[in-house]
């Protein structure tokens, strides 16, 4: 135990004062919300990016750019991943429900299979896309890329 270590015991220095209870506690009357306005009333919310009246930087600012609303977002899965999978698994089949069940996509997710790293075994692989490097790579080891919708 050191000097610079001790502090006082729970609870031993006093409560918080009471907000609203009567003149006498020094925190009645308008309860330290102050007299008129917004702020004193019940149910104020400050609202996301309200400046005091000011235009708000966001409507001060012109909007840009261009965003697709058809682009097709995928989660891309490399072959060393795939070449991995089946051999903890050992299986020559992967699909995207194998995928799901062991983590490496979501249900919602669509699969792109890229051709990164290399297949040491055949495999049968059904995604939503293949790149054409992993087509190849599949294929030559006399494997199937099987395109789900």
């Amino acid at each position: 135990m050191k000097l610079n270590t001790l502090k006082p015991a729970k609870g031993s220095l006093g409560r918080e004062k009471r907000i609203g209870r009567g003149e006498g506690s020094g925190h009645g009357g308008t309860s330290t919300r102050g007299m008129n306005g917004a702020k004193q009333r019940s149910g104020y919310s400050d609202k996301i990016g309200f400046q005091g009246g000011q235009m708000p930087i966001q409507r001060q600012l012109p909007k840009f750019g261009f965003t697709n609303t058809r682009k097709v977002e995928y989660k891309v899965i490399n072959l060393s991943s795939l070449q991995s999978l089946s051999e903890k698994l050992g299986v020559d089949t992967i699909s995207r429900d194998t995928l799901i069940q062991n983590g490496l996509v979501s249900k919602n997710d669509l699969v792109k299979v890229l051709g990164n790293g290399a297949l040491s075994s055949k495999l049968n692989v059904s995604a939503n896309a293949f790149s054409k490097s992993a087509i190849a790579k599949i294929e030559a080891l006399n494997g199937t890329a099987t395109v789900i919708k």
